[in-house]
């Protein structure tokens, strides 16, 4: 299964509705990726650009987006972005086949 970084921010309306009634989202995000076959492996919040950041595991990519667009069609959140993250394994593959793809920069 592939592994995914998602980082997001939820807009003011959410943190007031959260300060009002505090809710422990890690299970609701559990949930969700556990509905399409993956599995959570972290949920935190941060300082910066972004609230919070989840790593997530799940089968392929349209699982992925199918959580993904979910959760940014419920209006809580104000951006979500996810990256998908590669194996150090799959980076030293696919570094051997770029060796054979014969790339050559623009002519300048």
């Amino acid at each position: 299964m592939a592994m995914y970084l998602t980082r997001f921010s939820y807009t003011s309306e959410t943190w007031a509705r959260m300060m009002e009634k505090p809710e422990d989202r890690r299970e609701a995000a559990r949930s969700y990726i556990e509905s399409v076959g993956g599995k959570l492996h972290g949920f935190w919040y941060a300082f910066g650009d972004h609230d919070g950041w989840n790593l997530w595991e799940a089968p392929d990519n349209v699982s992925m987006a199918a959580v993904v667009l979910a959760i940014g069609a419920g209006g809580a959140v104000r951006t979500i972005e996810t990256t998908v993250l590669i194996s150090v394994e799959d980076t030293m593959d696919a570094l051997q086949k770029a060796k054979s793809i014969g790339y050559r920069q623009p002519a300048g």
